[in-house]
């Protein structure tokens, strides 16, 4: 059910259709909340709308709903992309450490950490500062994926306490080693095709010019509008 603060008013389910209609209308195209066309009302209070349902992690809980129902399989990969920090997005309280941005190869950057089910739909979204790697980011992910049969992911989940946490709830990693390896690793090379479906899946949330570049200046606003981008492109 939508954030309506009084669902039994017809007028207050309009104005906030019209209010998320706005907010997905700046996730597309990537413009400034002031300049959101006015048939969708007014900036503010589109802004202020997303705000304070950011803060109730409103977002984040459609796509846990999503998972608790069951609509998640149970073969999931794992990975995460890059965003540069576009000047916007410096300002935010506590500093860039606090609110996920760090300096990477590519600059300022944050990282959007996700999991998906075995036809690529994200369902778990974190982020962290770009200089985190992902091995030091997967045990806090995985918290939410709940039990799996199967976690497909690139080298860099290449670790041996990762593979024995994995293994130990009874889920089998399917990773390849890295190249430094003494002793080579086996894994299910056909199983580990489908981990493309990933990639995919951020290559289409990149579509929103929002989520492709990180403007919002606190993280928790910025994760709120991929889970919002991730919803709309996935589940609805």
């Amino acid at each position: 059910m939508l954030p309506i603060q009084q669902p039994n008013l017809g007028h207050c389910a309009r104005v906030c259709n019209r209010a998320i209609s706005g907010i997905l209308h700046v996730l597309k195209v990537g413009c400034r909340w002031c300049d959101c066309p006015a048939d969708y009302g007014p900036s503010t209070t589109i802004y202020n709308r997303f705000n304070r349902w950011s803060r109730r992690g409103f977002w984040l809980r459609l796509l846990d709903a999503l998972v608790d129902a069951g609509a998640v399989t149970k073969s999931t990969a794992i990975d995460s992309t890059y965003i540069k920090a576009q000047r916007a997005a410096f300002g935010g309280k506590g500093g860039v450490r606090f609110q996920a941005i760090g300096r990477s190869r590519g600059g300022w950057t944050t990282k959007v950490h996700a999991l998906t089910d075995v036809i690529g739909r994200p369902y778990a979204l974190m982020l962290t500062a770009g200089n985190v790697s992902d091995v030091k980011a997967a045990p806090a992910l995985l918290e939410r994926a709940g039990r799996m049969r199967y976690l497909l992911g690139d080298k860099g989940y290449d670790a041996d306490r990762l593979r024995r946490a994995l293994r130990e709830a009874g889920t089998t990693p399917v990773i390849p080693g890295r190249r430094n390896r003494k002793r080579a690793i086996r894994f299910d090379k056909d199983r580990y095709r489908g981990r493309h479906l990933i990639e995919n899946a951020f290559c289409r949330l990149k579509d929103f010019r929002r989520v492709a570049t990180r403007y919002d200046k606190l993280a928790a606003n910025f994760l709120s509008g991929v889970a919002l981008a991730t919803a709309i492109a996935f589940w609805l």
